[in-house]
């Protein structure tokens, strides 16, 4: 039987007993339904993991038995930026759910021309935020990660692009004639830059060409955003990332 995986979002002493902060603790009474004795994984995203024991569990709070660090790291040798035009609800937690298991170690959500998506800023992009990162620490606890990867806050596309120009730029574009391109060795930090429902206006394209990405298309299909940066994100892992065979 496969042993839960917990989150806690403060740091982690092995060999003592430790009270899980609250969300932990209702994730274990209310969710997992555990009961004491339950053997449990906690990691608090700054890489390895700590094996625990319930000691006790109940409606306002849960108590355990830490364990000795266990340093296992499973992120791949490929960093990926992924900078996902915001699509509508679960379409985006879908992407980013699945991008975390694909191994991307940072998300830019992005407010684009064709973004449907109406955040008004305040509270309401804060809630939103703070939504994309819980199902980023979910997707950590699913696939074993243990390192969380960063969501930024949310922001115009103009400001990203106005930012540092990357090192390695790949942006998803159906009119583009080039597939992904070949990478030397050692491999460049690698950001992805993909447009909503619609993809980016011809303009878009044009300034995010002039700050240094190169368009590319994953072939004569047209795929849904949510597709295409998966697919983008399965083939490179597969051709540079931890897909290829262990050898």
């Amino acid at each position: 039987m496969r042993i839960p995986r917990v989150f806690v979002d403060t740091p982690l002493l092995p060999d003592a007993q430790a009270d899980l902060p609250d969300e932990a603790a209702h994730h274990v009474h209310s969710v997992l339904r555990l009961r004491p004795g339950a053997e449990l994984l906690l990691f608090d995203g700054r890489g390895g993991e700590y094996p625990a024991r319930l000691l006790n569990v109940h409606r306002k709070g849960a108590r355990v038995e830490v364990g000795a660090q266990r340093v296992i790291e499973r992120e791949s040798p490929l960093g990926v930026t992924l900078v996902q035009g915001i699509s509508r609800g679960e379409r985006m937690d879908y992407t980013l759910q699945k991008a975390v298991e694909l191994g991307v170690t940072r998300i830019v959500p992005v407010v684009a021309e064709r973004t449907v998506i109406n955040l008004r800023g305040g509270e309401h992009t804060e809630r939103r935020l703070e939504h994309w990162r819980r199902i980023v620490i979910a997707a950590c606890e699913q696939c074993g990660r243990n390192h969380l990867p960063e969501v930024v806050q949310p922001m115009l596309l103009p400001a990203w692009l106005a930012g540092p120009s990357p090192a390695c730029g790949l942006l998803l574009a159906f009119s583009a004639r080039n597939g992904l391109p070949p990478l030397a060795r050692p491999l460049p930090a690698i950001t992805l830059l993909v447009g909503p429902e619609g993809g980016f206006a011809a303009q878009e394209l044009e300034a995010a060409t002039k700050a240094g990405y190169q368009t590319v298309t994953l072939g004569p299909r047209t795929l849904r955003t949510e597709t295409a940066a998966l697919a983008a994100l399965a083939a490179l892992q597969a051709l540079y990332g931890d897909f290829a065979a262990v050898t």
